[in-house]
């Protein structure tokens, strides 16, 4: 018996090898696929997938034979990969000086026909075969050897592809972790501003209304101005944190909530301004959803409504509906409208539709990105429809979720 020899690379065929991450992994319905379909159309009662290994040849796939591994130094893939790109085959093992007193010739596995294809891979490196086995000699028609070497470039696809598929999967995780380092850093650092913004525009109050008379009128708009900036920042401050916490509200669980309810948690908010006329439509009687984030959609709908309407009295209707699917919602104003170029834009973090609104306050940019976050993560989305000096109308859905 002669033992197989190291590949000629086998210091990268080894490292491409274990970058599949595939060896001693546990079976799959798609390989063994492959492997019975090999058997059927070469007409032998074994097939295998063969990955070797700095010591061992270890099985990804083992038709006909209960085995997972045996050593390398017995293996007929051991040549195989060494000596050929195509295909080997050995008709009589009895009779080749390579193999004729190898122990899976002559024990219980009595291995007599082979015929094997490289697994290679992109770098043409063999990490193993797809390889078919007799108890008898045999050969193969041009037809089935063609057959074998197509099977063999997809079972290498099918390695490839769970390779790409950890790889993403790393990926995503990575993302997903630097994604939370990233909201807890914002998170925190927006928290930490609050507090010294609010000193400045409280100081700068106090200072105004004590020595106010003493400063020139220069000086009175310089901190003015002072404030105004300490307020803004801190209005995006709290946007950035309304943002960084919007993932939150999803951990809310699913209620059963009253159209009533809704009704009554809106108008508790905005009742208190005459000049604003809030109705909610429905036929409804009750959803089955998350309240706070509901909430939290409509309030930031409403409130932008109210902060950027033209009209001496605010109109806005909310609808609710639903599909068997979906819950339906709309809020339509009767302000000042949108043009039609920046319906997708408006939704972007930080995209300014309108320089200031009804109270001279410029806005952040957070509120409809924020809602859009929610929304989308709720599993439904929504879109603006707008007629401009007339009003907007936004609709957006929620899957619905069960209790």
């Amino acid at each position: 018996m002669l033992a197989p020899k190291a590949h000629k690379e086998e210091e990268r065929r080894l490292a491409a090898l274990q970058s599949y991450t595939i060896l001693d992994s546990l079976p799959e319905e798609d390989y063994d696929n492959l492997s019975k379909i090999a058997s059927e159309i070469c007409g032998t009662p074994i097939s295998m997938i063969s990955l070797i290994d700095d010591k061992r040849q270890w099985f990804k796939s083992s038709y006909g034979l209960d085995v997972k591994e045996t050593e390398r130094e017995i293996s007929f893939c051991g040549h195989m990969i060494n000596e050929t790109n195509d295909v080997f085959i050995v008709q009589d093992a009895r009779e080749d000086d390579r193999f004729f007193d190898n122990p899976l010739v002559t024990g219980d596995t009595n291995v007599v026909f082979y015929a094997g294809v490289p697994l290679m891979t992109a770098n043409n490196l063999p990490i193993g075969s797809l390889c078919v086995i007799d108890h008898e000699p045999k050969t193969l028609n041009k037809s089935q050897i063609e057959s074998l070497k197509a099977l063999s470039n997809q079972v290498m696809k099918l390695i490839e592809l769970r390779k790409n598929e950890l790889l993403l999967q790393e990926a995503l995780s990575n993302q997903k972790e630097k994604n939370t380092e990233l909201e807890r850093f914002a998170y925190i650092a927006a928290h930490d501003l609050k507090s010294p913004l609010n000193n400045i525009s409280t100081l700068t109050d106090i200072f105004i209304d004590q020595y106010g008379s003493k400063i020139d009128s220069q000086g009175v708009d310089i901190l003015n101005m002072i404030v105004s900036s300490s307020n803004r920042l801190k209005g995006l401050i709290e946007g950035l944190l309304d943002y960084s916490k919007s993932d939150h509200l999803l951990n809310e669980k699913t209620t059963k909530v009253s159209i009533e309810n809704v009704k009554n948690n809106i108008n508790s908010i905005f009742s208190t301004n005459t000049h604003i006329h809030l109705t909610v439509l429905s036929e409804l009687n009750t959803l089955t959803i998350n309240e706070t984030a509901l909430d939290q959609i409509l309030i930031n709908l409403v409130t932008n409504a109210i902060k950027y309407s033209d009209k001496p009295e605010v109109q806005i209707t909310i609808g609710i509906d639903d599909s068997k699917t979906h819950y339906l919602f709309y809020v339509e104003d009767n302000g000042p409208g949108i043009p039609e170029d920046k319906y997708n834009s408006i939704f972007d973090i930080f995209t300014i539709n309108t320089p200031l609104d009804k109270f001279g306050v410029r806005g952040n940019g957070i509120g409809l990105a924020t809602v859009k976050k929610v929304i989308e993560k709720l599993g439904g989305e929504i879109t603006v429809k707008s007629t401009l000096g007339e009003g907007s109308k936004f609709s957006f859905t929620i899957k619905k979720q069960p209790l």
